[in-house]
């Protein structure tokens, strides 16, 4: 149990209770343990330094890791005490990320049919000098991208939704598939579901 709780994500908040980061429990353990973040409590947003936390008993349903002298609980949610900025991740290109940044949607007739049915599309096609990348690609329904074809959506007389784009990093693009419920007091439901734009 304690390799993988290590492995669990902590939402990391700037200064300012913005999300910049997701970190690795592990990870939150070292800048808490040098002073570089507080524990936020998801409860009562009361900060914890190192010493602080170490003095708390888990809860029955929490989590923890067991040290030789005591049971620690896992943080959740951490703010830095130096880091001002929002800080700009790349998101990776994937497809998985595409899909999120399209929202699972074709991105001509607006159809959300499911993933099986759902291809990427090059806007400009390979054939025409189209490379792999945010900017280029698109999910397209598997009849729209029949109807396309090898041609750009001008060619095709078909219509984009909105301009491909390499989206702006946020906790929805961390690679962890494990969802906290607590994170929700900190992210609206706005941020997760506004458009997403380029951050660069």
């Amino acid at each position: 149990m304690g390799a993988s709780v290590l492995q669990r994500p902590t939402l990391v908040l700037n200064r300012h209770w913005q999300p910049v980061h997701v970190a690795t429990v592990a990870r939150s353990l070292v800048l808490l343990w040098n002073e570089a973040a507080f524990v936020v409590d998801p409860d009562n947003f009361q900060l914890y330094s190192w010493a602080d936390w170490a003095k708390l008993t888990p809860r029955e349903d929490e989590l923890f890791i067991r040290t030789v002298r005591f049971r620690l609980r896992v943080p959740e949610v951490l703010t830095l005490t130096r880091h001002d900025r929002p800080r700009h991740n790349a998101v990776t290109f994937s497809r998985r990320n595409l899909f999120k940044r399209d929202h699972t949607t074709c991105q001509y007739c607006g159809c959300r049919p499911g993933t099986e049915e759902l291809t990427i599309d090059h806007v400009i096609p390979r054939s025409q000098g189209g490379q792999t990348t945010w900017e280029n690609c698109a999910l397209a329904c598997v009849s729209c991208n029949a109807r396309k074809a090898n041609r750009t959506p001008e060619q095709a007389n078909m219509k984009l939704r909105k301009v491909p784009v390499r989206p702006a990093w946020k906790p929805l693009y961390d690679a962890s598939t494990v969802r906290i419920a607590s994170w929700s007091r900190f992210l609206s439901d706005a941020y997760w579901n506004v458009p997403l734009e380029d951050g660069d």
